[in-house]
């Protein structure tokens, strides 16, 4: 690879880690093609870039950037994984694929919002519920007080239509 490209290629990389909201680094030593595979589908399929790139680029690459903390971490084989919408989601299928291929593939670090994470805090953030989940959640619980709110409304009258009905019978008793 000539000077030019490899620029070129710094260049791709650098604007790809400022824009990320979340870089994970994994060493993939001794996966095979099958395996590779599969991994980027479902990667793909979470919306997250999956790259191996040369650590002396993504070195040069992260200058400048929130990233930078993660250099220390390009050693050996590096693949990352560039997420720009959802770190959960990446969390957990790289979490989930480090589980099944123990032997062939290994979370090195993190960088989220600009903070570098550990290989636990990945399998924490793995552990989240997903986003549609966690809006659910808390749609329902500023839902819960308009909803007793209501409840409570609805049940003063119903008490006096029942005490009412009570008079009456009581009255039709005698």
């Amino acid at each position: 690879m000539n000077r030019e490209n490899k620029q070129q290629q710094v260049a791709e990389l650098h604007d790809k880690l400022k824009r990320a909201k979340a870089v994970f680094l994994a060493d993939f030593r001794g996966m095979n093609v099958e395996q590779a595979t599969t991994l980027r589908n479902e990667l793909r399929a979470a919306a997250v870039e999956y790259k191996v790139a040369k650590n002396t680029l993504l070195e040069l690459a992260s200058k400048e950037t929130d990233k930078e903390s993660l250099t220390p971490h390009y050693a050996g084989p590096t693949a990352i994984a560039l997420s720009y919408d959802d770190p959960v989601a990446a969390a957990k299928v790289l979490s989930k694929f480090a589980k099944t291929q123990a032997n062939t593939f290994k979370l090195k670090a993190a960088v989220l919002s600009g903070k570098q994470i550990s290989v636990s805090d990945i399998q924490a953030l793995a552990d989240l519920p997903s986003r549609e989940v966690l809006i659910a959640k808390l749609l329902g619980t500023i839902n819960a007080p308009v909803a007793n709110f209501v409840g409570v409304l609805a049940a003063v009258p119903g008490s006096f239509v029942r005490a009412l009905n009570a008079i009456k019978i009581q009255k039709e008793g005698n």
